[in-house]
């Protein structure tokens, strides 16, 4: 029964993260590096010491999303002190930047769903 309330606490936890940190970097980053990022998810490992932060970059180009990635990393120890102030946390979670390219995939299924679809026409 524990370990059930200790889950949901996290996903909680990681929903307020990801709400704090998608307004961080919307308002408070003044980096040149940082496009227009979405944060998607934040998962937190099961001691809640660690979070994966999955970002996703608008446009198509690969350079933009590394270039965002490059200053969110620099900007990760100011993110992590603003999430321990606002969410008033004993001790932050060393936070981990990811690229959720989960948007792309989505898009070439569908594009191969579509062909697959004619084909049979």
């Amino acid at each position: 029964m524990e370990n059930r309330g200790r889950q949901y606490h996290l996903e909680r936890l990681g929903e307020a993260m990801r709400e704090e940190i998608a307004e961080i970097i919307e308002g408070e980053l003044g980096d040149p590096r940082i496009g227009l990022a979405t944060v998607t998810e934040v998962q937190l490992t099961a001691d809640g010491k660690s979070a994966h932060v999955l970002v996703s970059v608008a446009g198509d180009d690969d350079g933009e999303a590394e270039r965002t990635l490059q200053g969110l990393l620099g900007a990760r120890s100011y993110i992590r002190h603003e999430l321990a102030s606002r969410l008033r946390l004993r001790h932050a979670p060393e936070l981990h930047f990811r690229l959720d390219r989960s948007q792309q995939v989505e898009t070439r299924i569908d594009e191969l769903l579509r062909r697959v679809n004619r084909r049979r026409k």
